[in-house]
């Protein structure tokens, strides 16, 4: 009875993999404090331009597209573990060098550190997790990373809140402890995780994922998702609240709390809800949410104190929700479609998705917010509607044997 019990409360998963979540918990633990902060610290703290601060921001993500091929490869040759390890290694380094910065030229060199590791770190940590899983358990494993992620995230980004409001010396202290967060999460994989048993290597690399055009469709329309459910309410809302609605850093903390308390609560109950459901509607459910998240941050700007608060923190739930259902389809999916020789490449595609979108908020909506922040805002939520579309016509490109998610007895 006690190990059913167990086993029940574990969703299944083996012990060596809620190691690793712990780690997950601990790297977005310092990254919640960081990430809503990030502009703004360039902006106010250095004194640099809206639009260096935010091209800095997207070297951080803009590298990662170039590191993730990369990435791909060395996970399916060398192993997720030693991957993810360098990987954060590299992050570590270059958010010290960003609490270091004093130039643009220093915040540079030090995001383009940063943005080496983020190209590797988040395929490598999939593929960990994926390879620690049962196929039919693939989707709670991804539910459950996505709980301790956002759980991370949450009280990072509370406790942040309350650190930034400090300036600029405050600002400097959240960068340097997440960079230390990364070391805990590499030292939690050295010492945890068993050394990667690969497959014999499979030829065309690079050139079988691209011929795979379910698994590009799916590609292109999660960078659309990203750069909108993640890219644009982690970097460009903070931004456009502090600036249009007059938000400080408390309420700015709040809605990445908001956001990351939302997936926390709805991961695992959406990841049950999905199961013998079809995928592609699932993930059109996810971009729908960001639309009326998105239509929701544009009224906030123009409507008078409390409710303008209200339609903010409003915002990051319906995020949140979007994320969950996004996140309970897109690795499970990745990881049916490709064959095991290779999953490290598709992984790292789907990884480069991931940072191509990330890049793209920060560097073109913070142009954008300069420009016109509520037509920057309308065209997030037209973006989020496209990639709604476009999930739907994947059904008919996808695989029968794949198109639901599994449901495990």
């Amino acid at each position: 009875m006690t190990s059913l019990y167990y086993n029940k409360l574990a969703c299944g998963l083996s012990r060596q993999l809620w190691v690793v979540q712990a780690g997950v918990f601990l790297n977005y633990l310092g990254w919640g404090a960081v990430m809503p902060f990030e502009v703004i610290y360039l902006h106010d703290g250095r004194g640099f331009s809206l639009g260096i601060a935010g091209l800095v921001v997207g070297v951080v993500t803009g590298l990662a597209v170039i590191a993730a091929p990369v990435a791909g490869w060395t996970i399916d040759h060398l192993g997720a573990r030693i991957t993810a390890t360098c990987s954060g290694v590299a992050l570590a380094a270059g958010y010290l060098g960003l609490a270091l910065a004093h130039t643009p030229g220093q915040a540079f060199a030090a995001a383009a550190a940063a943005g080496l590791g983020n190209g590797g770190l988040l395929p490598s940590q999939s593929a960990l997790i994926i390879s620690l899983s049962p196929p039919e358990l693939r989707h709670r494993a991804t539910a459950v990373s996505r709980v301790g992620a956002n759980l991370g995230v949450a009280l990072g980004a509370g406790l942040g809140g309350l650190v930034a409001a400090r300036g600029l010396n405050g600002l400097v202290a959240l960068l340097a402890v997440n960079a230390v967060t990364y070391l805990l999460y590499v030292a939690i994989l050295v010492a945890s995780v068993r050394e990667d048993v690969r497959p014999e290597p499979l030829p065309g690399g690079y050139r079988s994922v691209l011929r795979d055009r379910p698994f590009v469709r799916l590609a292109i329309t999660n960078v659309a998702m990203i750069a909108v459910g993640w890219g644009v309410f982690t970097w460009i809302v903070p931004a456009y609240a502090h600036e249009e609605v007059g938000a400080g850093a408390h309420l700015i903390g709040a809605l990445i709390f908001v956001n990351a308390t939302t997936v926390v609560i709805a991961q695992l109950p959406v990841a049950k809800l999905a199961e013998g459901r079809r995928r592609a509607v699932t993930m059109a459910i996810a971009g729908l949410a960001f639309v009326g998240a998105s239509l929701l941050v544009v009224a906030a700007g123009s409507l008078p104190a409390p409710w303008s608060e209200v339609a903010l923190l409003t915002a990051p739930v319906l995020v949140g929700v979007g994320e969950c259902f996004h996140t309970t389809v897109l690795m499970p999916l990745v990881a049916d479609l490709a064959p095991e020789a290779l999953r490290g490449r598709y992984l790292a595609a789907t990884g480069l998705s991931w940072w191509l979108g990330l890049a793209l908020a920060p560097t073109l909506w913070a142009q954008g917010l300069s420009i016109s922040p509520t037509a920057a805002m309308l065209a997030a939520a037209a973006v989020a509607g496209g990639a709604a579309l476009s999930a739907l016509a994947l059904e008919e490109r996808l695989p029968a044997a794949v198109r639901l998610t599994p449901a495990p007895a």
